[in-house]
């Protein structure tokens, strides 16, 4: 009979620093839309912009979701301790 394999215990990650890190790489993308702005819109893709921005927009609300996240399993710890 197989073996039963080992349960693995999730990690405990808050994801602040990823949402952090890919709405830097939107703003990033954002700033290099706007410097090609006229190449984009000879091609028909101005659109990329509006897409940087939505990007960056909603990593900053992620940001403040991770954030407050953290600070609520931080609480519950101490709280737990």
């Amino acid at each position: 009979m197989p073996e039963e394999p080992r349960r693995v215990a999730p990690l405990d990650v808050d994801a602040v620093r990823t949402v952090q890190v890919g709405t830097a790489l939107w703003a990033v993308a954002l700033v290099v839309t706007f410097v090609f702005r006229d190449e984009l819109k000879d091609a028909d893709r101005e659109w990329w912009i509006w897409a940087c921005i939505a990007g960056f927009l909603l990593g900053l609300i992620g940001i403040v979701i991770t954030t407050r996240r953290r600070a609520r399993l931080v609480r519950q710890t101490r709280q737990r301790s």
